[in-house]
C-alpha cells in the first residue's frame, strides 16, 4: 500500500481500528493512537530511537496491541510550505514502514504541533523544562493525530 491522502485513509482502515499518530522527532518518537471511533487522540509513548528495525519493531508491536491498522505521521512543512530535510525523513521513514507491513499511512501537517504543546505545558499544566521533554513529543503526536481525525470527520468519515 502507498501512502495515501488523508481524505482517502478512512476507507483504508479496517472496520473498528483505531489509528497511531507519530511525531517523528531527531531522537525520539512521540506516539499517540485514537479511540475506536477515530474521534480522540491520546499520548501514548516515546519511543528512543535508536536503530530503524526495532523502531519499527516498537511500533508494530503497538499497532497490534491497539488494534490499530493505519499511522498519521506528522510531515515537518515549512511555513512557506515547501519540504525540506526533515520532511524528506519523515517521507522515508514512511517508505521503510511499508517496507516491512503494508499499512494505511497518511501525513499531517505538523508545522505547530511541538510549539502549540510546549506552550500549553508552560502555561497550562505548569511543567518544567526537563519534564516537559519527557512529554512533548508524544503530546505532538497526539496534536497531530486530533487534527488528522478532525479532518476525517470534516470528510464525513465514521
Amino acid at each position: 500500500m502507498a501512502v495515501l491522502d488523508i481524505t482517502d485513509l478512512n476507507s483504508a482502515l479496517l472496520p473498528r481500528t483505531c489509528l497511531l499518530g507519530l511525531d517523528l522527532g531527531e531522537k525520539t518518537i512521540g506516539v499517540a493512537v485514537s479511540d475506536l471511533s477515530l474521534t480522540l487522540a491520546s499520548p501514548l509513548e516515546l519511543i528512543r530511537k535508536t536503530k530503524f528495525t526495532h523502531e519499527a519493531e516498537r511500533l508494530f508491536a503497538l499497532m497490534d496491541q491497539r488494534q490499530a491498522s493505519g499511522m498519521v505521521i506528522g510531515l515537518p512543512v515549512n511555513m512557506d510550505g515547501t519540504e525540506g530535510p526533515r520532511a524528506q525523513s519523515c517521507r522515508a521513514f514512511a517508505r521503510n514502514l511499508l517496507r516491512l507491513r503494508d499499512v494505511p499511512i497518511a501525513f499531517w501537517d505538523e508545522r505547530w504541533s511541538s510549539s502549540v504543546m510546549n506552550r500549553f505545558l508552560i502555561e497550562e499544566a505548569n511543567l518544567s523544562r526537563a519534564k516537559r521533554a519527557e512529554v512533548i513529543d508524544k503530546n505532538a503526536a497526539a496534536y497531530i493525530l486530533q487534527g488528522a481525525l478532525d479532518r476525517m470527520k470534516g470528510l464525513g468519515a465514521q
